[in-house]
């Protein structure tokens, strides 16, 4: 699998990439029915796609991660360095989507540690995401991964609630 960030580049939210990304999205139905980021979950379009990503990549300290197997867009990560509220030390994974043909396959787990690594190489000692409560699937899949539940709360975007998962970075050394 290989991992390469998405480039805020003009033309990085155009053409084949976009309605591969596009795909990508769509393709997790379950998902979008219970996130409600996109108007209709069963219809998204590549322009809602693009003013997703292009709202990302406004934040110096976010970046979107594609992971590509065979030549193929398999999945993709949405970190952020520094979350907005100053009181939390941790990065954040904001999204891991994969491809829902390609659940179980292990690129979910492998994407999940190539951030952590990327992460622990910056010299952060934890990192953070959020599951919507009504994810049990996503939450059995972090815990899996040695995330614990730290507390509850709802999202900054539109007020959903959460659980917030929490794993420490231990140094590699």
């Amino acid at each position: 699998m290989i991992i390469e960030p998405l480039r805020p580049a003009a033309d990085a939210l155009t053409g084949p990439l976009l309605h591969e990304i596009t795909a990508l999205h769509s393709s997790n139905l379950t998902y979008q029915r219970l996130s409600g980021d996109f108007p209709d979950p069963g219809a998204i379009r590549p322009e809602q796609v693009a003013a997703s990503l292009a709202g990302e990549l406004a934040d110096p300290d976010t970046e979107v991660l594609l992971a590509r197997a065979r030549g193929r867009l398999v999945g993709m990560a949405i970190t952020l360095a520094h979350h907005p509220d100053p009181a939390d030390p941790d990065p954040w994974i904001g999204l891991l989507m994969v491809d829902a043909g390609q659940h179980r396959s292990g690129y979910g787990r492998r994407l999940a540690r190539t951030v952590e690594e990327r992460f622990r190489a910056a010299g952060r000692d934890g990192i953070r995401l959020a599951v919507l409560e009504n994810n049990p699937e996503a939450l059995a899949f972090w815990t899996a991964l040695g995330y614990e539940v730290i507390g509850r709360r709802r999202d900054l975007q539109q007020g959903r609630p959460c659980a917030v998962l929490r794993k420490p970075l231990e140094s590699s050394e």
